[in-house]
């Protein structure tokens, strides 16, 4: 059978000057799921990541608790988030009476963040955005259709990210363009996205699934961002 386990990055350093990498818990929660592979006696023909920091460290924590070597990583730039560091100033140029408070929470950032996508994905987001709605599509398109295409009878691990999990589930589900942002907001970190796959299609077997957290003592290290 032909599998992949996509893998939402560990918990990511937000609120510092660089979201760009791991917090500790973060560390931790990827090494914690690798123990997890190891228990269960699974091992992956292939490893893919993005090309961001926090791909390439989740990765790494994998493979240390699952006790092997963390190289070979095959890096596909299409797995990579959506820049929503973009989507949030365009939506705050677009709308100046949605301001930010002078000391925003978390909730804050993601009420805004999530009307800005709304916007972004029917076309309306004004402003000079990296890439349209159609071409972030496009390119999950093209990562689902490489692991297809390459990895037949093979199992995969893909590490990725929120945004770009949530578009890839909605695109299985052929599920309104609204309902990656709901996916998205339910994502966890080191969430797995389990899928089977033959050269013609692709389908949804289970989604966000935190077995490796999934007890009373591990569960304060349940995150979403």
């Amino acid at each position: 059978m032909s599998e992949v386990y996509f893998v939402r990055h560990g918990q990511a350093s937000f609120g510092s000057d660089n979201y760009d990498q791991l917090s500790e818990k973060g560390h931790l929660q990827a090494r914690l799921l690798g123990e997890y592979f190891a228990s269960q006696q699974m091992q992956f023909d292939h490893i893919l990541t993005g090309d961001m920091v926090r791909h390439r460290e989740t990765a790494e924590g994998i493979c240390a608790g699952m006790g092997i070597e963390p190289s070979g990583f095959q890096v596909f730039a299409e797995l990579n988030e959506f820049d929503f560091h973009s989507i949030l100033h365009a939506f705050l140029a677009q709308h100046p009476e949605q301001a930010l408070p002078e000391k925003p929470a978390v909730a804050d950032f993601f009420k805004r963040l999530k009307q800005g996508i709304v916007l972004w994905s029917e076309g309306e987001l004004e402003g000079d955005l990296p890439e349209t709605w159609a071409e972030f599509e496009q390119r999950i398109l093209t990562a689902r259709e490489h692991i297809m295409s390459n990895f037949k009878g093979s199992r995969v691990l893909a590490v990725s990210s929120g945004g770009a999990i949530a578009m890839l589930v909605r695109q299985l589900l052929e599920a309104p363009s609204k309902t990656m942002v709901e996916l998205n907001l339910q994502t966890r970190n080191t969430g797995l996205i389990h899928c089977v796959f033959n050269q013609r299609a692709m389908r949804l077997a289970g989604f966000n699934a935190v077995p490796h957290l999934d007890s009373p003592e591990r569960r304060e290290l349940i995150t979403y961002t």
